[in-house]
């Protein structure tokens, strides 16, 4: 079984890390407002580093909420089963997230930052590397299979009981 006490620490940090973001990116849009209606001379990177944190904001709470198993679903059939039988879909269920994230978030969001990366691809205001921007992919990804695993642990360990 996986440590319960390390997902809580990790669960503070991922937690931690969204409001820090969210409150940044409240921070930068009040400044994008502000310069553009107040100052009479709009910000000329606000717009875009909004758009990143927002990326950054949604792939983080997405894996937040994975592992609060907190995410949407359709619990039509799990609320009918009983037992073992809801164990099993409970486990099924996770697999298939866990493959996706891997397939999809991991190794596509690897792939993703590796072609950025090569062809050298930056973001138009700023000038930051989008390969940094879309580092969260992979990093959402994993936290999400780390989650996953836990979940079918937990569940592996309740059906054995």
């Amino acid at each position: 079984m996986l440590n319960p006490t390390f997902k809580l620490k990790l669960d503070k940090v991922v937690s931690g890390l969204l409001v820090i973001l969210m409150a940044l990116m409240v921070f930068n849009v009040t400044w994008q407002v502000l310069s553009r209606y107040v100052v009479q001379n709009p910000s000329s990177f606000t717009d875009e580093l909004s758009r990143y944190m927002l990326i950054w904001l949604g792939m983080l709470g997405a894996a937040y909420v994975a592992g609060q198993n907190q995410h949407i679903a359709i619990d039509l059939l799990p609320n009918r089963l009983i037992g073992k039988s809801k164990m099993k879909l409970m486990i099924l269920i996770n697999v298939i997230v866990l493959f996706f994230a891997f397939s999809v978030m991991v190794m596509g969001g690897i792939n993703l930052v590796y072609i950025t990366f090569i062809l050298g691809q930056k973001s138009a205001t700023m000038q930051i590397p989008l390969a940094y921007i879309y580092t969260i992919l992979p990093i959402s990804g994993l936290l999400v299979i780390y989650y996953q695993v836990f979940q079918i642990s937990n569940h592996y360990r309740l059906y054995n009981s």
